[in-house]
């Protein structure tokens, strides 16, 4: 090709990138970006070892298959090889089960029942039938297998292979009426009269003795009533069952239209309904196989049952009543030897958690721990939509939980005896996911100690004591240890370094230090074509002096075009300024392209967020829209006062979270933001599910205080710059529903510097690159727009 042709060619393509990118002076183009995984890479994830030590199993998906591929990594050779699907669907489950020698162990795959041998890593089914099978566990002192099918609890001898129903649930006992008085004369009567009938009836009872005695080798009926039976398993020992009857009120649902169909026409899909349901009951049972008898387990004695949250002071006219304060009941958790039970109870509030010892004799119960918050009972191990992390210790006298005692999630050991309880780590950071070695001599655990944002593998003495810090990259390390403790697959990331595989050998095994090896290579040819921005961790004081992390990204002094952007992560209680890739990757690619255009971005862990202790998750208790907004205002000050911001080009943007704050943003700072992206956001926390609303705000009823100054459209009339609301139709998490209000408030107040676009077949979190690409494509020239005055 002559030179004048390459030339031709080269202001062609010049041409067409221009054309393409519309205003993006980035070579990345928003199209391209929000392809997701295919323009990343199909990263590693799921890793998990196989019982014997041999085989590191993780799903990746290097060819670009339509899903993602169940891929092996060989310790002896090194060697990667792809598992057919057929293998992979043989191959045992990660999450096992395992008896008191830990010689065999239990799992469940596509409903059925399996038991696999650790050493040679051979299983066998136990119950292969096309009926759902469920909570297999070891009991009769590992002689036998229980498990669930059908809502009934059966065991299978592991020597005969007898399989025998242990549970007869029944919604009521079948009687025959009690005959009131004239018909029981009648009935008398009848006898008296008719030989025939006496006889009759004589055969009958004489029957019915028989059956009586049958019944004796039968399970006896366990009545439930409209109640749905939850948490069933039998002790260690298989002498008693214990199970949970959940009385859950009917409540309304939400119908979410679903508009493109297959079929044509308009589909509506049934979905949660809002925040203020009635509790659901929770009760639990012990069914004594033995004595053939079944009776409750007794909370009454348990302390706070009688707590009236402090927030009721502010309805001095108003009675609050909550007679029963007992939610999820998890558990027991049996000692090895199946003497002792614990169970984990958490109120219907959410601010408590009880810890307590189980007598399965009696159904009655000792209050080992309560943890009690103001606001809620959450954190790293604690108790969320369930039980927390928790577990016996070794010597089978003392449970090990987590606690925020201190402020922050730590780990303690409580002996069930003395009730003396002993801090086994403290500090100003979080454990994450504690166990303990085979050897039942030391810790293993995650932690952010050296940082907020990087997360380091550790282990510590069984007592407590010294640590060892295993990984030694800075970011994120998700280790999984190898059953035989020798090896550490980590799955590694960095701010501007997408999740790799690598494999360790266990420095305390090894006794000495070890390097990690990197045995995938994931990232696409266009993905590393660009040099990815590192993001500065900063710290700014907030209004109230608290000390705020965040990510920082700074454009080139020759392209600073003294614009900022502020992104807020969603979900709440979720970190993103930290040192790892980020869960919002398409969002930090984004923000990559606007840097190289000139805007600062500012992205802040803001109060509410994950990482830094009980304060600062709780920091939005019944005010959302309070300090978590008003970090954001600190912050864009911040950017002005320290960065050269000019205070009339500060954007804001998010979604659901996020985008909930970019509305209070738009309307409770508009001197701050002069404009706002609002994705999947929630408009009004009256409209949002119960689980997590009523955590925080408590429920409308009891609080409208606290719904009224944390919800967004209450504060529509003060929106004075130009604000884009973005949703997905079919969203059956943050409802359409709720941005339809909005918009009628809006159009009520008379607003005209707004617009809504809307995606008919997403839901919350987005599938179809063209919508992200949409999306994003309106997001960037809303802030170019309304930012730089470009057209």
């Amino acid at each position: 090709m002559g030179k004048y042709s390459i030339l031709l060619v080269l202001i062609l393509f010049s041409f067409n990138s221009l054309t393409a990118q519309k205003g993006n002076n980035s070579v990345l183009k928003i199209k391209d970006i929000m392809q997701g995984d295919d323009f990343v890479g199909h990263l590693p994830s799921g890793a998990y070892w196989s019982s014997n030590s041999e085989t590191l199993y993780f799903d990746w998906n290097p060819d670009g298959a339509l899903s993602d591929s169940l891929y092996a990594y060989s310790a002896k050779d090194g060697n990667i090889n792809k598992v057919g699907y057929l293998d992979a669907n043989a191959l045992p489950s990660s999450r096992l089960t395992y008896n008191k020698d830990k010689s065999k162990a239990l799992y469940t795959k596509n409903g059925d029942v399996f038991l696999l041998d650790v050493a040679s890593y051979a299983a066998k089914p136990i119950a292969k039938t096309t009926k759902w099978e469920s909570n297999p566990h070891f009991t009769d002192n590992d002689k036998s297998i229980a498990f669930v099918q059908d809502g009934e609890l059966f065991t299978w001898d592991i020597a005969s292979g007898t399989l025998e129903q242990k549970t007869n649930f029944v919604k009521s006992k079948d009687s025959e009426p009690k005959r009131d008085s004239k018909d029981e004369w009648l009935y008398q009567d009848q006898l008296d009269i008719f030989e025939v009938l006496r006889e009759r009836k004589e055969k009958k009872d004489a029957g019915d003795k028989i059956n009586e005695q049958l019944k004796d080798l039968q399970p006896i009926e366990l009545v439930t009533g409209s109640k749905r039976v939850t948490g069933l398993q039998i002790d260690p020992s298989g002498n008693f069952i214990t199970y949970s009857l959940m009385d859950r009120p009917n409540t309304k649902g939400t119908i979410v239209p679903h508009f493109v169909t297959e079929s044509g026409y308009t589909e509506d899909q049934n979905t949660r309904s809002k925040v203020g349901d009635e509790p659901t009951k929770y009760e639990m049972f012990v069914y004594d196989i033995k004595n053939r008898t079944s009776y409750p387990v007794v909370l009454d004695n348990l302390e706070g049952l009688d707590y009236v949250p402090e927030y009721t002071k502010d309805y001095p006219d108003k009675t609050y009543k909550n007679d029963d304060r007992i939610g999820t009941i998890t558990g027991p958790t049996w000692s090895p030897d199946g003497t002792k039970a614990v169970l984990d109870i958490q109120a219907n509030d959410y601010k408590d958690r009880w810890i307590v010892l189980l007598d399965p004799k009696t159904g009655k119960v000792e209050q080992l721990d309560r943890q009690h918050d103001e606001a809620w009972i959450a954190g790293p191990g604690i108790a969320r939509w369930g039980g927390g992390s928790l577990g016996w210790m070794p010597d089978e006298k003392s449970i090990w939980f987590q606690s925020e005692k201190t402020g922050y999630s730590h780990l303690y050991t409580l002996n069930v005896s003395t009730k003396k309880t002993k801090a086994l780590t403290s500090g100003e950071f979080e454990i994450y996911d504690p166990f303990i070695s085979k050897d039942d001599n030391r810790w293993y655990f995650t932690s952010n100690k050296t940082h907020p944002g990087d997360r380091q593998f550790y282990t510590m003495p069984l007592k407590g004591g010294n640590w060892e810090q295993l990984t030694g990259m800075v970011g994120g390390n998700d280790v999984a240890l190898s059953p035989d403790e020798k090896k550490m697959a980590i799955l590694y990331s960095y701010s501007n370094q997408p999740t790799e595989l690598y494999v360790q050998d266990n420095p305390v095994v090894a006794g000495k230090t070890t390097t990690a090896k990197k045995i995938t290579d994931s990232y696409t040819d266009a993905f590393k074509n660009y040099s990815w921005k590192d993001p500065e961790i900063i710290t700014f004081n907030a209004e109230d002096g608290a000390e705020v992390f965040a990510r920082l990204y700074q454009p080139e002094s020759n392209v600073k075009n003294k614009a900022a952007v502020i992104f807020v992560h969603g979900a709440g209680y979720l970190q993103n300024a930290h040192k790892w890739w980020s869960s919002y990757f398409r969002e930090y690619m984004f923000h990559n392209l606007l840097v190289d255009n000139g805007y600062t971005v500012l992205d802040i862990d803001y109060r509410g967020s994950a990482g830094y202790g009980r304060d600062w998750r709780t920091g939005i208790y019944r005010y959302m829209g309070g300090k978590d907004l008003s970090d954001q205002v600190d912050g864009a000050k911040m950017l002005v006062e320290k960065y050269g911001i000019d205070t009339d080009k500060i954007g804001i943007y998010g979604g659901s979270y996020g985008g909930f704050i970019t509305l209070m943003g738009m309307f409770n700072a508009p001197e701050t933001f002069s404009a706002g992206g609002a994705i999947r956001s929630v408009g009004d926390w009256a409209a949002y599910n119960h689980g997590y609303t009523a955590r925080i705000l408590n429920t409308p009823a009891t609080d409208s205080i606290a719904y009224k100054r944390s919800s967004p459209i209450y504060f529509a009339d003060g929106l004075k710059g130009d604000l884009l609301i973005l949703h997905g139709m079919v969203d059956d998490n943050v409802h359409f529903q709720d941005m339809v209000r909005l918009s009628q408030r809006l159009i009520e107040l008379g607003k005209e510097n707004w617009e809504m676009a809307v995606y008919p077949v997403e839901r919350h979190g987005f599938v179809e690159p063209s919508s992200w690409t949409d999306e994003y494509t309106r997001i960037f020239y809303l802030f170019e727009k309304s930012l730089l005055n470009k057209k």
